[in-house]
């Protein structure tokens, strides 16, 4: 992410990741202390990470095992940078293995709760308890040390944590991101404070000023447009950049003929009048639907619909180039973090889950450079970033909304009757939710259209309609997610109205899955 490597404040934490679930966690936690934080694969090279000038390494978990053939792997020398490094879960097991020491699999492995027994003096648990809860995750355990090693703690099962005071080196087998490791958060500000010396650097208005001079450095006397979805992090992401080149940079904010009921004219209000953003509204529904039609792969509806939005930016920009004489060579997207664990590997092996329009739904040739201020955000990070801004508090509030809009929330082929049919059960979903007073407390609230029909009857008479599935989910970051526990009578007003309003639907199904395993969207 060479684009916005310029965008990181130095004294931060580097964390190496080795395929690790909680890689993200690790990351927010290290922020919640207001420290800066930036994930990179474990196989990034010494030289880009001293770059960054951190305070100090975290190298993460990971589902492999240390003597497997294709095991991720570090460069040995991240060792001897002599900065301060933690090794959690997978990272201790490395550091034993490449240092030395052996690892094994153990023959009774911890998956859950755990003691904490510590034992001698070590600055990663300065004033805490000697007795902790914790939280394991392991199959393999470190059987003898590295030389110059020693053992601060232990479980009943297994050798919990190991220090290097010379090399300032320390590790732990528990997971101290989570929220079930009792006392997680301060072992964390242990190591980020005491042990690398961190100050804190990760503030909103500290943001906003060094990504505002970054942006006006790197564009220069320029032009740009900036892709507008209407959402927060667009938006957001637009304002950084205007307040960064003022008027050289022109909004777009297409209609793709996928958005929710009223979305196009009530965010181009929002956009121009409440925000005083230059906006340049594009209908193109017909375009987009027919890049659709026939097709029922979401992936490939993604890649469609990113190629169009490409399109569509490069003759605004053809447009505006010929109204001014000056180039526009940059594009501005609000990419946030988790679109990019999403759409593209972070170590290299790891699975891509769902492309993003606006990540890896991009063709491969384009005519702009990206500019993505965002890109190492999460959403909640996001918002604080808006309230600098002073952007309206209902552009900041909004639920996530896909870059594909509504055409992944048909499931199957894209149609104008299917479209109709999701767009007004969305509607009434966030109507009857706002109504009950819980927009604000759930992540994200919508309906999907299912590609079944099924029997039931209306006015006395057989019918053969629609199935509507509603979606509720509660987040901290979209990382993971539970399915919302809505009241009862909420539900009971959703169904009813979707039937009763919409008129091919006659029947509503609420889903109960969370993240991991299901995503938040459907497709």
């Amino acid at each position: 992410m060479p684009e916005t490597a310029h965008l990181r404040p130095s004294g931060g934490i580097v964390i190496l990741d080795f395929g690790a679930q909680y890689a993200q966690l690790i990351a927010r936690r290290v922020r919640e202390l207001q420290v800066f934080s930036l994930i990179l694969p474990c196989t990034v090279s010494v030289e880009e990470i001293r770059a960054l000038a951190p305070a100090g390494i975290i190298l993460s978990g990971g589902p492999s095992s240390v003597y497997d053939a294709e095991a991720p792997y570090c460069d040995p020398a991240v060792l001897r940078m002599g900065l301060p490094v933690l090794g959690i879960c997978y990272g201790l097991q490395w550091i034993a293995h490449t240092l030395g020491g052996e690892v094994h699999p153990a023959e009774s492995r911890e998956f859950g709760p755990a003691d904490l027994e510590v034992f001698d003096s070590s600055a990663l648990f300065a004033g805490l308890p000697t007795r902790q809860k914790i939280w394991m995750s392991h199959g393999d355990h470190v059987v003898r040390l590295p030389e110059g090693f020693r053992q601060t703690g232990k479980t009943p099962k297994a050798l919990a944590a190991v220090e290097d005071l010379a090399r300032r080196i320390f590790a732990v087998q528990f997971h101290p991101e989570v929220r079930h490791t009792e006392h997680g958060r301060d072992i964390l500000r242990n190591f980020v404070f005491n042990i690398c010396g961190a100050r804190p650097n990760w503030t909103r208005a500290g943001f906003v000023a060094e990504t505002t001079e970054a942006i006006r450095e790197r564009i220069g006397g320029e032009q740009a447009i900036c892709a507008l979805s209407g959402g927060v992090d667009s938006a957001v992401a637009a304002t950084l950049v205007h307040r960064a080149i003022g008027d050289r940079l022109t909004n777009v904010f297409v209609d793709t003929g996928l958005l929710r009921l009223n979305e196009f004219e009530e965010t181009m209000n929002l956009l121009e009048r409440r925000m005083g953003l230059n906006v340049i509204g594009v209908r193109a529904g017909e375009r987009f639907l027919g890049r659709l039609r026939g097709i029922d792969d979401p992936e490939e509806k993604r890649r469609r619909i990113g190629n169009e939005f490409i399109e569509i930016f490069a003759e605004q920009a053809r447009e505006l180039e010929r109204r001014s004489g000056h180039r526009v060579g940059y594009l501005v997207q609000g990419t946030l973090y988790p679109d990019v664990i999403e759409s593209i590997s972070v170590r290299g092996p790891s699975a891509t889950i769902k492309t993003h329009h606006n990540v890896g739904g991009l063709p491969a040739v384009m005519p702009f450079e990206l500019v993505e201020p965002l890109r190492d955000l999460f959403k909640d990070e996001v918002r604080e970033v808006g309230r600098e801004l002073g952007l309206p508090e209902e552009m900041l509030t909004k639920h996530p909304f896909p870059g594909p809009g509504l055409a992944v929330r048909v499931l199957g082929e894209v149609t104008e009757e299917k479209l109709e049919a999701v767009r007004q059960a969305d509607a009434i979903v966030i109507e009857e939710i706002r109504r009950a007073g819980l927009y604000s407390a759930l992540w994200q609230a919508f309906a999907v259209l299912l590609p079944a029909r099924s029997v039931g009857v209306m006015g006395d008479a057989r019918s053969y309609g629609l199935t509507i599935a509603v979606r509720a989910v509660t987040s901290e970051d979209a990382m993971t997610a539970d399915w919302a526990r809505l009241p009862a009578d909420v539900l009971g007003r959703i169904s009813a109205r979707i039937v009763n309003e919409t008129r091919s639907v006659s029947r509503v199904v609420y889903d109960i899955s969370s993240k991991p395993p299901a995503t938040i969207e459907w497709e």
